[in-house]
């Protein structure tokens, strides 16, 4: 068994339980109300996609699963457990739930290997040798194996965005989060990360994505939430979402993206 599939397997407890839970999420930037009564529920294995236009809220709803963005009202439960406030715990959560960014968030001055192997050491207490070995079989898995002793710059955005996703899953995460993760790359380097995401898909693993990917959607989602001012406006199976949404707003967004 692959690292990879000993991760799926290991956040996989009875797939269809409840693993992210999100009952009644607010959350205000100053005047600005951004999260609106929020609930969802996430199972194991289960592969939610979030979409809407911008501003609506997705990335901040994807920051508040490992407390990037604190929450004002209402509770979030990771596996039947509140999120932890801070301290140890907090960074417990973190290695826990994976996360991918837009931007890459590399460490420059880092190899490849190092970038990936620093976590396992550092929080999951690995042996150097075992946190190589791990490392180096998610390179491989990847597509950038031969690239582990270069540095980030010696990379191409899409190559530094899939070492982000093995360094992400080489905490063995329950749950792998990403924030709009192929925004930041050219045209012909977003196959290869959203290729890499439909095969961890297929794997398994518990994902929320925020993606304006419509095609990974409609092709890796098990659920589509569309998200409008702070609040979920519609979900369904991206078969359903797609051919028949149910509220004006989605009916708009989609008439204006299927369009290009």
């Amino acid at each position: 068994m692959t690292v990879l599939e000993k991760g799926a397997a290991g956040a996989a407890g009875a797939a269809g339980d409840p693993l992210v839970v999100l009952e009644g999420v607010n959350k205000w930037f100053g005047e600005l109300h951004v999260l609106k009564d929020i609930d969802l529920s996430v199972k194991r294995r289960e592969v939610v996609v979030v979409i809407g236009p911008s501003g609506s809220g997705k990335s901040t709803l994807c920051r508040t699963i490992n407390r990037l963005e604190t929450i004002d009202k209402g509770t979030i439960t990771l596996d039947g457990r509140p999120l932890p406030e801070e301290g140890k715990a907090l960074a417990g959560l973190r290695a826990e739930v994976g996360m991918v960014f837009q931007s890459f968030n590399l460490f420059a001055h880092k190899t490849i290997l190092e970038n990936v192997t620093l976590g396992p050491i550092k929080v999951r207490k690995q042996s150097k040798s075992e946190a190589e070995t791990k490392a180096r079989e998610l390179l491989d898995r990847v597509g950038v194996g031969h690239q582990a002793d270069k540095y980030p710059a010696q990379l191409s955005g899409g190559q530094q965005q899939r070492v982000a996703i093995a360094r992400a899953l080489a905490m063995e995460p329950k749950v792998m989060l990403f924030d709009e993760p192929t925004s930041a790359l050219d045209p012909e380097m977003i196959k290869e990360v959203l290729d890499v995401m439909v095969d961890l898909a297929e794997r398994g693993m518990t994902m929320i994505v925020v993606t304006h990917e419509m095609g990974f959607a409609r092709t890796a989602a098990d659920r589509v939430i569309f998200m409008a001012d702070g609040a979920i406006a519609e979900e369904n199976t991206p078969e359903s979402f797609f051919t028949n949404p149910q509220s004006d707003r989605a009916k708009d967004f989609l008439g204006k993206i299927l369009k290009h």
